[in-house]
């Protein structure tokens, strides 16, 4: 249901984001609107929306900024980029910083609307018996919290990074190819963009190894993708 969703849209275009609002509004959500990057990010810390659709092109603090502080401040707030930049690079940075998906300029409402119930409904609707704790050795996920800790010791995982961890954490052994985690993690394929995955996992495995030090969760299956690599003797 959209009814008291909070979405933050932060746009410096008055015709854009008037639009944005009639559509959204017109699907149940409540609106917030900010018209530069820093009204946003003050915005995203005092209201605490459930999403935020946020322009990479702003004035004062560019998007791409505001997402790479909301996720230094472990801030788990779904994020939808809109950009008029369609080059691969620049939807690879966006996405690496935490975002959850992107439109590109010109869009139309109606997509965007479609994009932002897809991303809220990922986040919301998984079964309880998916959101079980995995527990290996001294490392656990835990999909309740959106948390994954290693000895006690929360790890300072991206929401993109947890999700790969999970997903490939409930199938141990399993090997992934960059297409399916990218489907699993984002969503849907991003049509050439699978080489994000590798940028995710080796920031996930930095975090991982900083921690657990000789054990390595994540391994590379060469000509494949990765798999997540559970040796019970190893903890």
């Amino acid at each position: 249901m959209s009814v008291n969703r909070q979405i933050l849209v932060v746009e410096d275009d008055l015709k854009t984001v008037e639009l944005i609002r009639l559509y959204l509004e017109r699907d149940g959500y409540q609106v917030t609107i900010a018209h530069n990057g820093r009204d946003g990010l003050d915005a995203a810390r005092q209201k605490r929306p459930d999403l935020m659709v946020l322009d990479l092109m702003l004035p004062r603090i560019s998007g791409l900024d505001i997402c790479r502080i909301l996720r230094m401040e472990q801030s788990t707030v779904p994020i939808i980029m809109l950009t008029a930049k369609s080059t691969e690079d620049d939807l690879l940075l966006g996405l690496d910083l935490g975002a959850d998906d992107y439109i590109t300029k010109p869009f139309s409402p109606r997509e965007l609307v479609a994009r932002v119930r897809t991303v809220l409904r990922r986040l919301n609707d998984a079964p309880v018996s998916q959101k079980q704790a995995l527990q290996f050795g001294h490392l656990l996920i835990d999909p309740l919290r959106h948390e994954a800790s290693f000895c006690g010791t929360p790890l300072p995982l991206t929401p993109k990074e947890f999700k790969l961890l999970e997903t490939m954490g409930k199938e141990p052994g399993r090997a992934f190819t960059r297409l399916e985690l990218l489907e699993q993690v984002f969503g849907f394929d991003y049509a050439g963009l699978e080489r994000t995955v590798d940028a995710h996992i080796m920031n996930l495995r930095k975090k991982l190894e900083a921690q657990s030090h000789a054990l390595h969760y994540i391994q590379t299956v060469y000509g494949v993708g990765y798999r997540f690599a559970w040796e019970r003797d190893a903890a």
